[in-house]
């Protein structure tokens, strides 16, 4: 006898087939394998009473606040607690209900749909990339002076362009599937640079690459112009940290049909770090992502050249760092792609007492947990130590 795990509908499948259950069988049956825990926020104390008896009848439950079946308040935060099945089933019979469940049923659907998804394809302009099978590693190069990692190469290691071309050919080699370029730090207390400096810094390295690789190029800012200019000269993804606050980039994005990473960070560089409270962390990073998403659609950029990133080290506590990591999964309700960059981070040096440099044994098992609920790219320094960790994890969780 043996008590089974399964991550995910796939797997169910998969078990399924092996003892030789009949096709129509596997197609019921699978999504009752799947045991989901869903929290829905703020509905009224009659529409949670009805959630809870429509689930009892399903076999499953719901958790409400004790004073919503009081009749004491007017609104509860709600667990729904199930099989993928009873879910389905759910919505069936919520679709036709009042007091707001027809919506509810609509948007749990959709959350559904979205949480399960795994067969993501990232169409930045020219390329194809599948991460359905593989965690993809993005490769992090740094053309400023004070990088927090202390890998900069304004400085006396990297003198010379042929250098830095050298260096990212190298990281290329090592198993790096994307190169993000950046010209300006967004390490805490990071002042900013120029539009003209940013430009300095990054254009020349983005122009001379692009002709000697055939790897998609990423560009680090949040200035529009910069990432205007980056995309002219052979980048196709942009990777903002600001999350498209700013209107005019998202009109780059879409005019250019570039590939996009919308990251979430309380405040700027200079004040993130000034005491980042959160009512409620998951949910308001999600919120952001949401409505970040929805501006990117509406301006023409499609789904799928979107990837999302819920911003480790940007406006988050040491606290806050670990719960986006053990949590990851949750971010899956979006329905794009995950990109984290645990990559020699404070919350690492925190753990182990460490400096920037000796973080990466702690860089790798961040990077493993990170795919393992649910990162499709992981943006790093060291690439090939990390590739070597995420190749061993992707031949065990695709067994």
């Amino acid at each position: 006898m043996r008590f089974l795990k399964v991550n995910n509908i796939a797997q169910a499948r998969a078990l399924m087939r092996e003892i030789h259950v009949d096709n129509y069988g596997i197609k019921i049956m699978a999504p009752k394998a799947l045991a989901c825990l869903i929290r829905i926020n703020s509905i009224s104390n009659i529409a949670a009473n009805i959630l809870k008896q429509e689930m009892l009848s399903l076999g499953g439950d719901v958790a409400i606040a004790r004073d919503a079946l009081t009749g004491r308040c007017k609104h509860t935060d709600c667990l729904l607690m199930g099989s993928l099945a009873q879910f389905m089933r759910l919505n069936a019979k919520l679709n036709k209900q009042p007091f707001g469940l027809d919506k509810l049923s609509r948007d749990l659907s959709v959350s559904i749909s979205n949480y399960q998804k795994d067969n993501f394809i990232f169409k930045p302009k020219g390329y194809r990339l599948n991460l359905k099978r593989r965690t993809y590693i993005m490769g992090i190069v740094n053309l400023t002076p004070d990088s927090f990692s202390g890998d900069g190469m304004y400085s006396t290691q990297y003198p010379r362009m042929q250098g830095i071309i050298n260096y990212i050919k190298d990281m290329i080699d090592d198993g790096a599937d994307i190169i993000d370029i950046g010209g300006e730090s967004s390490r805490p207390g990071a002042q900013p640079v120029s539009i003209k400096e940013e430009l300095a810094r990054t254009i020349p390295v983005i122009k001379k690459l692009a002709k000697k690789i055939n790897v998609p190029i990423s560009i680090d800012t949040y200035k529009p112009e910069v990432a205007r200019q980056a995309l002219d000269n052979g980048a196709i993804i942009v990777n903002d940290i600001t999350g498209l606050r700013n209107p005019e980039m998202i009109k780059v994005i879409s005019r250019y049909k570039a590939g996009v990473v919308i990251m979430h960070m309380r405040g700027k560089p200079q004040t993130m770090q000034d005491n980042p409270v959160y009512k409620s962390l998951i949910d308001e990073i999600i919120d952001f992502l949401d409505d970040a998403i929805k501006k990117a659609v509406a301006a023409g950029i499609s789904r799928d050249k979107i990837i999302i990133d819920p911003g480790i080290g940007f406006g988050k506590t040491f606290q806050h760092n670990l719960i986006i990591l053990n949590k990851l999964s949750e971010f899956k309700v979006l329905g794009l792609p995950i990109l984290v960059g645990p990559s020699r981070k404070s919350f690492i040096g925190k753990i182990l007492k460490a400096e920037p440099g000796q973080r990466l044994f702690g860089t790798i098992g961040a990077s493993i947990l990170a795919a393992k609920n649910g990162a499709k790219i992981i943006r790093v320094h060291d690439v090939k130590e990390v590739k070597q960790a995420l190749k061993v994890f992707d031949a065990l969780n695709n067994v």
